[in-house]
């Protein structure tokens, strides 16, 4: 209850600072519309914003989906061999120096305007935190439970699902925690560079026929999702992967 007070309270800071700001400088509609234009507009545009939002929504959950699982996947490959881990850091270092953005070009060529290649821009920017995340949690298992189950003669694979997972869990938390958030950053940007669907497409469709107040209500509706998404993710994690 009191979390909803305080996110209402700053919801409402917001939107005063925001009406505030209008009336101070006197910006005109098209360039900054006030919060009942944009809430007006968001309304009567329901129908046409859902039917984007749905197409965003799907890439990024089947982005997130399929990255998690990728890059908790690679986690326990490379923290199961030194010698994998050495290999794949040189790549996974240099696939972090190139900016995934400047693939987006690359992925719409490659996967075509559809949702394929949206789904993976999504993919790519999440699969290095959830990797790394639980990466270095699972190379972080205390060494006294290792080192009481190889006394007890448990095997290197029993180690691994039995002791080593269930405790770098919490750092698999964490990975998708930020997953959660960048998630929408790559379908938004997959949608700028070629899409004919999605609130990426119709932010750019709606700036393009100076349809300010369009626009905001998109973003917004990106930004209420993302929170959303965050939420669910961080309340599921709490119950399945950081409970004792």
């Amino acid at each position: 209850m009191r979390r909803g007070l305080t996110f209402a309270a700053a919801l409402l800071l917001g939107l005063a600072i925001w009406q505030g700001a209008i009336w101070a400088t006197g910006v005109p509609r098209f360039i900054l519309p006030p919060p009942t234009l944009v809430a007006e507009t968001a309304w009567t545009s329901r129908a046409l914003i859902a039917e984007h939002a749905l197409v965003t929504f799907t890439e990024v959950l089947a982005g997130l989906g399929l990255g998690a699982l990728l890059g908790a996947a690679t986690a326990i490959g490379l923290a199961q061999s030194r010698l994998a881990r050495e290999l794949a850091q040189p790549i996974l270092v240099f696939s972090q120096a190139v900016p995934v953005f400047a693939l987006a070009p690359l992925l719409t060529l490659w996967f075509g305007y559809g949702l394929w290649s949206k789904i993976v821009m999504a993919l790519l920017i999440i699969y290095f935190p959830v990797a790394s995340a639980f990466l270095d949690a699972l190379l972080r298992t205390p060494a006294g439970w290792l080192d009481l189950a190889q006394v007890m003669g448990a095997q290197k694979r029993r180690i691994l699902w039995h002791i080593r997972i269930p405790a770098a869990l919490p750092g698999l938390g964490s990975g998708l925690r930020l997953a959660a958030v960048y998630a929408p950053i790559g379908a938004i940007i997959g949608e700028w560079v070629g899409a004919s669907r999605g609130l990426g497409y119709l932010m750019l469709l709606a700036n393009g026929r100076a349809k300010t107040d369009l626009m905001f209500a998109a973003l917004i509706t990106l930004a209420v999702f993302t929170v959303l998404l965050h939420y669910a993710v961080n309340r599921a994690c709490q119950r399945w992967l950081d409970r004792p």
